[in-house]
């Protein structure tokens, strides 16, 4: 099969990120923000920090990842607006351990970004690579998080979902409130009850993901 032109294959991509409830948006990579400090925020803050195999500390550094992006020109941001289990969200509702609370809304987003990297690789574009939001949930745990001990890169070939893990945007150092604000998003930190981690006041959620194309 021949390979689509670029703008074909985008306006595919795009047609499919719409069906499935998402908002696209092509950016420059050159647009990418990729700051050193975000993944500061993973190591010192997040619950998930070590817990999963798309987090800090197995995912490439902010470092590795600008050599990756200089390998591409063109990406595309999917947004994806509100959590589908829960269209209203009070701070009551959201148990202490919430990463399972959030557990459609987070596959709605990886799945799409998975399905959206193997279209444009089976399209001939075959450094297609795609970026989640959030810990991955396909396990109800993790191996990372299940191991007792130090765990390093070779315990990955244990993954339940290798073919199917990616790592969210921020796990690589990429800044997704800069980024967005690229493509004329306006994404702010939502403010939590009583300054309570994760007890957010309200479910107007804007989640991002990313697939570097070529």
């Amino acid at each position: 099969m021949a390979k689509q032109n670029l703008s074909d294959e985008l306006s595919l991509l795009s047609a499919f990120a719409e069906e499935k409830g998402g908002i696209p948006a092509i950016i420059p990579v050159g647009e990418i923000v990729v700051a050193e400090w975000v993944r500061m925020k993973c190591r010192f803050g997040c619950k998930g920090y070590g817990k999963h195999l798309s987090c800090p500390p197995y995912t490439p550094s902010p470092e590795e990842m600008r050599k990756v992006l200089s390998g591409y020109r063109t990406a595309m941001l999917v947004r994806f607006d509100g959590d589908p289990a829960h269209p209203e969200i009070r701070p009551e509702d959201i148990p202490p351990d919430f990463h399972s609370f959030y557990r459609r809304m987070i596959l709605w987003i990886w799945e799409t970004m998975w399905e959206l990297e193997k279209r444009a690789f089976y399209d001939g574009y075959y450094k297609a690579f795609a970026f989640g939001a959030y810990p991955c949930i396909f396990c109800e745990t993790c191996i990372a998080e299940e191991a007792e001990g130090s765990v390093d890169e070779s315990l990955r070939r244990r993954c339940r979902m290798m073919d199917r893990v990616r790592p969210s945007m921020e796990a690589v150092g990429m800044d997704v409130f800069a980024t967005a604000r690229k493509v004329g998003w306006e994404i702010d930190p939502i403010p939590c009850a009583d300054l309570e981690y994760g007890k957010i006041i309200h479910g107007n959620i804007r989640s991002v993901g990313l697939l570097l194309i070529t």
